[in-house]
């Protein structure tokens, strides 16, 4: 175990907000790196409200800070002199934001020739829609996924921001993988990320089917054409639901050995999976008589210990007061804000544990909190013109 963290030494200017810019940087800033958040009190980011703190407080753990007015070009100043003492600047907004800014890569490489920038947007930087704004909740239905969830009989579900969490894990191993290069050959980089990119690429075997066979994948509940049984059944209790999914001959044998009813493994109306696909509903209704019976919890827990993949269908009660596995994790953190808010627990860590090193969180921080330690400490600006750019609302 060691004191020294991941990412100490590395200094992130972060112009992002909403979830998939703040969730990419909060995993730099949690394990070492000086991640500091420009913003504006003219315009406050996404779910910003006094007084609490960052675009998505849990979002915005271990940063600092500072708040100027870009439009004013002594605000656009201080932020290129933010840049030439930062290795990496990240930011989502819709894209050619940045440029429009006056605040593209090709400036930023004159300040700092080694800088690597991020650039993570809805569709990319180029192209016909690149300038399109939007958030994961609009793309989860540009890339599918809505169309694909849901009952045949219903329209498509509008589900939350999926893709939000999943372009963060992309940004972060490009970011990596550039700061690599850089040790290497002292090079910089810009990395364009399409959000959208990211997203179809869990969309692949649905693509390949339709390239393959013409096939177009539609919303089919809760089935899968690979499992039965494959839902979520009634238990006991106010309702509590328990998933449970059976792929193979060996899962199904077992499984009816759990429900007390091993001779059904070999009825011809269930032996098969293509028996089972047939018969689904009435399978669907002898479940739920089964389970019906049962907490949730014991569903899954005499499933799982017959090699039955099952898990209960847990409520945010669950997850944050009675999951054993997550209270033995530690997987939320208490955390305390200054002033009268007081303590609250988030999901805010880096979802891994490293076993050179313990992370520490640290609350996000207030809008502008740490204007002084930037513009005073690490840029050198006088007493009197901070005074002065505060005064002017220009750090604002």
């Amino acid at each position: 175990m060691t004191n020294k963290k991941p990412f100490e030494g590395i200094r992130i200017a972060d112009f992002t907000w909403h979830l998939t810019g703040p969730f990419t940087t909060k995993h730099f800033s949690d394990l070492g790196a000086e991640v500091i958040i420009v913003e504006s009190r003219r315009r406050p980011g996404w779910r910003r409200g006094a007084p609490r703190t960052g675009s998505n407080d849990q979002n915005c753990t271990s940063k600092l800070s500072v708040t100027l007015n870009t439009r004013d070009p002594r605000g656009l100043d201080l932020v290129k002199k933010l840049v030439a003492k930062s290795d990496i600047v990240v930011e989502n907004f819709a894209g050619g934001a940045m440029k429009r800014m006056g605040l593209g890569y090709d400036v930023l490489k004159e300040i700092k020739p080694d800088i690597i920038m991020l650039s993570t947007s809805m569709q990319g930087q180029t192209g016909p829609y690149s300038s399109h704004p939007g958030s994961g909740h609009k793309l989860t239905a540009l890339a599918g996924f809505s169309n694909i969830l849901g009952w045949p009989d219903r329209k498509p579900a509008w589900i939350a921001a999926y893709t939000d969490f999943i372009a963060p894990r992309y940004a972060i191993l490009a970011l990596l993988a550039a700061l690599e290069y850089r040790r290497r050959t002292g090079k910089g980089q810009y990395l364009d990320l399409s959000q959208y990119e990211n997203g179809i690429q869990f969309m692949s075997p649905l693509v390949l089917d339709y390239v393959a066979n013409k096939r177009v994948a539609t919303r089919m509940g809760n089935n899968s054409a690979y499992a039965a049984p494959h839902n979520a059944y009634r238990c006991q209790g106010e309702d509590r639901w328990c998933a449970i999914s059976v792929f193979n001959d060996e899962e199904w044998r077992s499984f009816c050995k759990v429900i007390g009813k091993p001779a059904m493994a070999a009825n011809p109306k269930f032996g098969t999976l293509l028996a089972r696909k047939e018969n689904e509903e009435e399978l669907d209704r002898l479940i739920n008589e089964w389970t019906g019976k049962r907490s949730a919890e014991e569903v899954m827990n005499l499933m799982q210990a017959a090699g039955v993949a099952a898990g209960v269908v847990e409520t945010g009660e669950d997850l944050m007061e009675k999951d054993p596995q997550l209270k033995h994790r530690g997987t939320f953190t208490e955390l305390e804000y200054p002033g009268d808010v007081g303590k609250y627990r988030t999901q805010a860590g880096p979802h891994f544990l490293m076993s050179k090193y313990k992370y520490e969180l640290k609350v996000a921080p207030l809008m502008g909190e740490h204007n002084e330690y930037v513009f005073k400490g690490l840029l050198g600006m006088p007493d009197e013109e901070f005074a002065r750019l505060v005064k002017d609302g220009v750090i604002d």
